[in-house]
C-alpha cells in the first residue's frame, strides 16, 4: 500500500491511506464519471432548487447524485461558522473537502453555496482534477432575489438586523471562467436544468436513458 505523507501546521503527522478501490472502479461499475457541480450565485438566485431538480433527474435516471446544501451543511458540518469573511472562507473549504470524498465515491455532488468569494471558489477547484469541477454562475440581479426573498433573509438585511449579508451588506465577486453562466431571471427552472444536463453530457459525465 502507498502512503502519502502530510504534515500539519501542528507538527503532527498523518497519512493518507489509499483505498483497494479506485475513483475509476466505481465510475465504471456506475457507468459515469464522478464530479463537482459547484452552483453559486446571491440568496434567492435559484441554487438549491436546481440543484435539487438535477439530483431528482439524475436519480430517476440511474445515476449516483447528491446536493449539498448551504443552510443543511450549517445545521451540523458547519454549525461552528458565522458570516464573516473568516468563517466564509473556512465554510467553503470543508465544503470542498467533503465534496472531494464524494466525487472519490463515485458521486456526481451538487454543492450549492453562494461562496461569495471568487478566491475561495479557485481554491476548491484546485483540489479537483480536470474535468471534475464546474463552476456555474447562477446569475439573477439582486432586485429580483429580493422580489423572491423566500426566507425573508433580505428584508432583515435591509432593516439590518442580518449582518453581512451578500448582496446587501458584504460583496459578491462574479466568476471570471465559469464553465455555465445561467440567467435564472430569464430561464425556468427545467431551462436552468436542461442547460446543466447538456453540459453533463457534452463533457462525458453522463448518459441519459
Amino acid at each position: 500500500m502507498s502512503l502519502k505523507k502530510v504534515e500539519l501546521m501542528s507538527d503532527k503527522h498523518i497519512y493518507w491511506h489509499k483505498g483497494n478501490i479506485t475513483k475509476a472502479d466505481r465510475n465504471q461499475m456506475n457507468e459515469h464519471r464522478s464530479c463537482l457541480l459547484w452552483l453559486t450565485g446571491l440568496s434567492a438566485a435559484g441554487k438549491s432548487t436546481v440543484a435539487n431538480k438535477v439530483d431528482e433527474l439524475l436519480f430517476e435516471n440511474g445515476i449516483h447524485a447528491y446536493v449539498l446544501d448551504g443552510d443543511n451543511i450549517r445545521h451540523g458540518l458547519n454549525n461552528n461558522l458565522g458570516f464573516s469573511p473568516q468563517d466564509r472562507k473556512e465554510n467553503i473549504r470543508r465544503i470542498g473537502e467533503v465534496a472531494k470524498l464524494f466525487v472519490d465515491a463515485g458521486i456526481i455532488v451538487m454543492a450549492a453555496f453562494i461562496s461569495p468569494y471568487r478566491e475561495d471558489r479557485d481554491a476548491v477547484r484546485e483540489i479537483f482534477t480536470n474535468g471534475e469541477f464546474f463552476e456555474i454562475y447562477l446569475k439573477c440581479p439582486v432586485e429580483i432575489c429580493e422580489q423572491r426573498d423566500p426566507k425573508g433573509n433580505y428584508k432583515k438585511a435591509r432593516q439590518g438586523v442580518i449582518k453581512n449579508y451578500t448582496g446587501i451588506s458584504a460583496p459578491y465577486e462574479e466568476p471570471l471562467h465559469p464553465e455555465l453562466i445561467i440567467d435564472t431571471d430569464k430561464y425556468s427552472v427545467d431551462d436552468s436544468v436542461r442547460v446543466i444536463l447538456d453540459c453533463l453530457i457534452k463533457n462525458d459525465i453522463i448518459r441519459l436513458r
